[in-house]
């Protein structure tokens, strides 16, 4: 059986891209500063006369996410960042989930974050930094937008037919720097990935990389969700503990062989 040869990716890219180009000379991004919204950034702010890379954030502010907010800028003069509440705040918050439950609170979705970025800057088409390679759900819904240039319903992807060693590689071939990365694990084609996020979470990871790294951060999250608080409280309790047993078994066996001596 043939090997199924794999598209290039640039080519899919600029296809995609020189698509929505010749459309609009206005776009908007989701962009989350993560690889593959950085990446697609890189390919399409040349092509436009103006970019709205929007960054939603469950809590806006953080002084680490303003720091690449300006490199954003000060790299690409027609790049507009933009950052607004997660969609995903909503459920949080009506949920009750590290803070108060607000019940009447409207559920969102990223459609309707979509609708009201475009009614906010006045253009159609969205680019998105989803691949294929992302998982096999992606991969299905991806596919099907490949004889339309991979764009669909006014939603352009560029990325469609990177891997992630390909995302690497175009980061390093553009001197592109390296994202946040609030925890680290072996991923798809042995590249080694931040584990995927839609920015600062209340995850573990994000947390311990917080206080390691941004304490500053991590009290502003606090401040707007103070039960968050108990994820690290948790954590160092059980290494305490952890260490404290281990300690003991020390103990006990450098007992034993004094006795034994």
């Amino acid at each position: 059986m043939a090997k199924k040869i794999r598209p290039n990716p640039m080519i899919a890219a600029n296809d995609c891209i020189d698509f929505v180009a010749s459309q609009t000379d206005e776009c908007i991004l989701m962009c989350s500063l993560g690889k593959d919204s950085i990446v697609t950034l890189d390919m399409i702010a040349p092509k436009f006369k103006k970019v709205y890379a929007v960054f939603m954030a469950f809590v806006q502010g953080l002084e680490h996410i303003e720091r690449w907010k300006k490199w954003v800028t000060a790299r690409y003069k027609n790049v507009e960042m933009v950052e607004i509440p997660h969609w995903n705040l909503t459920y949080i918050l009506r949920s009750g989930l590290y803070c108060t439950p607000h019940p009447k609170q409207k559920l969102l979705k990223l459609a309707d974050v979509q609708k009201a970025l475009r009614l906010r800057f006045g253009c159609q088409w969205v680019f998105l930094g989803m691949k294929k390679a992302d998982g096999m759900n992606r991969n299905l819904m991806i596919t099907q937008f490949k004889d339309n240039h991979y764009t669909d319903n006014y939603q352009a992807y560029p990325c469609a037919e990177f891997s992630q060693k390909q995302i690497l590689s175009y980061m390093q071939m553009h001197r592109l720097p390296e994202p946040v990365q609030y925890g680290l694990s072996t991923a798809n084609d042995g590249a080694k990935v931040g584990k995927a996020s839609n920015g600062i979470g209340f995850n573990l990871d994000c947390l311990l990389w917080l206080e390691k790294n941004w304490p500053q951060d991590l009290q502003k999250i606090y401040q707007t969700f103070p039960l968050c608080e108990r994820v690290l409280f948790e954590y160092h309790v059980k290494k305490d503990r952890e260490q404290a047993l281990k300690e003991q078994e020390q103990k006990e066996k450098e007992n034993d062989i004094v006795e034994a001596e």
